[in-house]
């Protein structure tokens, strides 16, 4: 199913869900006109964890800093068009209520926070890992997270292909999500099973450590509001 949008409006225009997307937008496209240097842009961008605390020999200074840049960075750069699109659609589906709800700094802040956390847990399960993660997944499931808490009953337009023809379908968010975030436990449990977790090409660590970070934060910030 991939959804397209959801029946609750916002109070106030989304500055920072749009933002991210531009940003997310424009990082692609000046990845797109590197040609020969992407793999090298992408080395050093990227978030490769064992460079974290391995530097390789001779390695200047400077570029282990740029080491501990990457969890910041790699958030902004994507695989390809397709990994861009599903990323960007989850944004904008799942952005907007958040920031709506919880206001603009403290989702651009908490939107920032969960992907980093999202990145440390990829990190602390694959420390000697030299495969690069890229991507706006664990920031984005930090926000379908906080989602799940703030909005689990706000129905979901969502399309299902059924044979040739596309049906459009309203559903609650909280079907979704819990059935998404029980996909990625499993895919993830399933790589780690075949023993090459690294190897897998989706970060499921990631988006597990996003979507429970957005969780918490969601929970915390409703009990505070409701004290």
């Amino acid at each position: 199913m991939i959804p397209l949008g959801r029946d609750r409006a916002v109070r106030h225009f989304p500055f920072v869900t749009w933002l991210l997307l531009a940003a997310n937008v424009a990082a692609f496209v000046h990845q797109c006109r590197l040609g020969d240097s992407l793999e090298p842009f992408l080395r050093r961008w990227a978030l490769i964890p064992v460079r974290l605390w391995s530097p390789a020999p001779g390695q200047p200074p400077c570029d282990l800093l740029w080491a501990w840049v990457s969890p910041f960075t790699a958030m902004f750069l994507h695989g390809g068009l397709l990994h861009l699109l599903g990323n960007m659609l989850m944004l904008k589906v799942f952005g907007d209520g958040i920031e709506d709800r919880l206001g603009h700094l403290r989702f651009m802040a908490l939107y920032l926070i969960w992907g980093l956390l999202a990145s440390l847990a990829h990190v602390l399960l694959h420390v000697r890992s030299e495969v690069p993660m890229l991507g706006a997944s664990g920031a984005i499931a930090g926000v379908m997270g906080a989602y799940l808490v703030l909005f689990p009953f706000t129905r979901v337009r969502f399309v299902v292909p059924v044979l040739f023809f596309p049906l459009v379908i309203r559903l609650p968010a909280v079907l979704y999500l819990l059935v998404w975030i029980a996909t990625q436990v499993l895919a993830g449990y399933q790589s780690w099973a075949g023993g090459v977790p690294d190897r897998a090409g989706i970060a499921f660590e990631a988006h597990v450590g996003g979507f429970f970070a957005g969780l918490c934060s969601a929970l915390w910030w409703r009990l505070r509001h409701r004290a």
